[in-house]
């Protein structure tokens, strides 16, 4: 048997008010003052003071993103035109400032500095030849987990899939869980679902084993203390939540995801519903598949007040219905994961049409 031999990322600072460092750690990766550091921020701190903390020097660039929709191939390929087309020389890095989106960006556009074509020509496993830029990731809000994992997730023109491959995670990590303060309430449930979700479905998947079990379930437990204890002090419940999303990312390194997931795609690829909303709107239907996780996830909702949208599916085609189903059971190892090898007797597009009407 050949076992896969993934990557990690290999330095990672954490700590409340460890991005006053990032000057620092950055500057010996500086190629040379014509090679500029390149910022991809979440436009939400456009005109805010911690956009002036970011340390820019030489030719170094800050470019605002706006993160309402998911990541596409599209703005991948413009973003590295335009710095190729701006600069003479490759950057020395590329630093992502954000949530899921801003991550997946940095990391798609490192690689795609580096390799010829377009970013739609890497989506799938291992279809990448050259190393990335170098590349850091810094997350304002926990739950994607996507600071640690070896994917970015993409939506192109004719599916919704990651660049999956050895070249994609970051060479630094930096966390701070002071960048989260301030996350409204209805973003921070969403996108910290994601991560309760990554580990309901790796933790009973068919892929799990002991790597992605003890990290799942050490996930599964600061999940547990976030949004079941009501009692946790804020910098301590950003601080857990932060290292959820961390250990959440890894127990899917060595496994999958699963039903949610693999749905959720499908709504984000016709209705460029956001990720972790996605995942909660399906996720409340599955009680099927996850029978405690989802009676877990009806509690969380109800604790903290949250409203799961509704009535998205209620006015679709025939063939936007078609779109959405195909889309998803491509998605074919996070059913496996769920289902195993014979997955599609139990999920036909019949079925999951059903599913699909009920949200």
């Amino acid at each position: 048997m050949t076992f896969r031999n993934f990557p990690m990322v290999p330095r990672v600072v954490f700590g409340c008010g460890s991005f006053n460092q990032l000057g620092e750690i950055i500057a010996p990766k500086r190629v040379n003052n014509n090679s500029p550091f390149i910022f991809l921020v979440d436009d939400v701190f456009q005109s805010s003071p911690f956009a002036e903390r970011i340390p820019l020097e030489h030719r170094d660039k800050i470019i605002f993103i706006n993160a309402d929709t998911e990541p596409k191939t599209s703005q991948v390929d413009e973003l590295r035109d335009g710095i190729k087309q701006e600069f003479d020389e490759l950057p020395s890095g590329i630093i992502g400032i954000g949530g899921g989106t801003l991550m997946d960006l940095a990391k798609a556009v490192a690689i795609m500095l580096a390799n010829p074509g377009s970013s739609v020509d890497y989506q799938g496993w291992d279809l990448v030849k050259n190393p990335a830029v170098y590349h850091v990731g810094i997350p304002t809000i926990s739950g994607t987990g996507a600071e640690v994992s070896r994917t970015t997730v993409l939506t192109g023109p004719e599916k919704k899939l990651g660049i999956n491959s050895d070249y994609t995670p970051f060479d630094q990590v930096v966390l701070d869980p002071d960048l989260c303060a301030g996350v409204p309430v209805n973003q921070w449930f969403y996108t910290g679902m994601d991560c309760y979700i990554h580990c309901i479905e790796s933790l009973t998947g068919t892929y799990l084993n002991a790597f992605s079990q003890s990290y799942g379930e050490k996930s599964l437990d600061l999940c547990n203390d976030v949004f079941c204890n009501g009692t946790l002090p804020e910098e301590e419940s950003r601080e857990k939540l932060m290292m959820a999303s961390w250990h959440g990312g890894m127990s899917i390194a060595y496994s999958q995801v699963g039903v949610a997931h693999a749905m959720s795609y499908g709504l984000s690829y016709l209705l460029g519903t956001r990720h972790g909303v996605g995942n909660c709107i399906v996720f409340d239907h599955l009680e099927e598949f996850y029978p405690e996780g989802v009676k877990q996830f009806k509690e969380m909702v109800d604790r903290h007040g949250v409203e799961i949208p509704g009535g998205l599916c209620a006015d679709l085609n025939d063939a936007e219905f078609d779109t959405m189903i195909n889309v998803s059971m491509g998605m074919v190892p996070l059913w496996e994961n769920a289902l195993g090898k014979d997955w599609k007797q139990v999920i036909t597009p019949r079925k999951l049409r059903n599913m699909y009407e009920k949200m």
